[in-house]
């Protein structure tokens, strides 16, 4: 088996197990390109069509490409979505930096849905290779009642083995994307044809490697046209898969801050 289908294999199995262990649970759609793959690879695992909602938990900032494909996909793959406004910056914690109280915004969001829906479990498309904290995460990653994630006190996870106790009135984050790469993410694109937001490709030298809010969010430095340009990139590129996300180069502990609270 090669990588890439090994990861599909592991990733499929993964969401399997999720769907056997909780109901309801729902999977979180950011329209990027992870969530776009684990979509894909949900339809693949349950017959040709995801078994449960996709949640979006709208900012109302994200760029307008980002919204059309919304809109056309969530009719394409015949999804059961559900769209909620996040609520207003004043209800954020005035302490953080400016562009991570606007990311704050979703996880205030994210709390209503919970709360809105009784979902005990959502899939969500993040990775180690994205970000340090992301790193410490398990696939199967238990949330308190008020959402708060603490990395040291996580079940161990041995043979893909996977606790699904959850603590009371709290729920669980499941990660099947978590040992795949960018590249990997782009290998994949390519090998299984699936669409792509065309900010992902260089405009005027620049283009964006990971796509966020409109106003925290910057392209950077790039030729990359088409999907195989990107995937040759990656091979030699410095550059950070989040450097142009505003809130990574804010305070040194402002990630792990979001991230106890409920940040994906």
């Amino acid at each position: 088996m090669d990588p890439l289908t090994r990861l599909e294999s592991r990733s499929i199995y993964i969401l399997r197990e999720a769907r056997r262990a909780f109901t309801p649970m729902a999977m979180l759609w950011s329209l990027g390109k992870d969530s776009n793959v684990m979509l894909h690879l949900a339809r693949k695992a349950f017959g040709g069509r995801v078994p449960f909602p996709a949640v979006h938990v709208d900012t109302g900032k994200k760029f307008p490409e980002m919204y059309a494909f919304r809109d056309r996909y969530s009719k394409e793959w015949e999804l059961d979505l559900i769209v909620r406004d996040c609520p207003p910056l004043a209800d954020t914690d005035d302490t953080l930096p400016p562009a991570a109280r606007s990311a704050a915004r979703k996880t205030a969001g994210l709390k209503n849905v919970l709360k809105e829906f009784k979902f005990r479990a959502l899939i969500a498309g993040i990775r180690r290779d994205e970000q340090a904290i992301r790193a410490k995460e398990r696939v199967f990653s238990p949330r308190d009642a008020s959402g708060a994630w603490s990395a040291r006190h996580h079940p161990p996870e041995f043979w893909d083995q996977f606790s699904t106790g959850l603590p009371e009135g709290g729920h669980m984050r499941i990660h099947p994307l978590l040992d795949w790469t960018e590249r990997d993410i782009w290998l994949y694109t390519r090998r299984e044809k699936l669409p792509v937001i065309e900010l992902y490709f260089a405009r005027d030298g620049k283009r964006y490697r990971s796509l966020g809010d409109q106003d925290i969010t910057s392209p950077v430095a790039s030729a990359a046209q088409t999907v195989d340009d990107i995937i040759l990139e990656l091979e030699s590129s410095k550059i950070a898969e989040r450097a142009g996300r505003s809130m990574d180069h804010e305070a040194e502990d402002t990630f792990e801050r979001l991230r106890s609270d409920g940040y994906l």
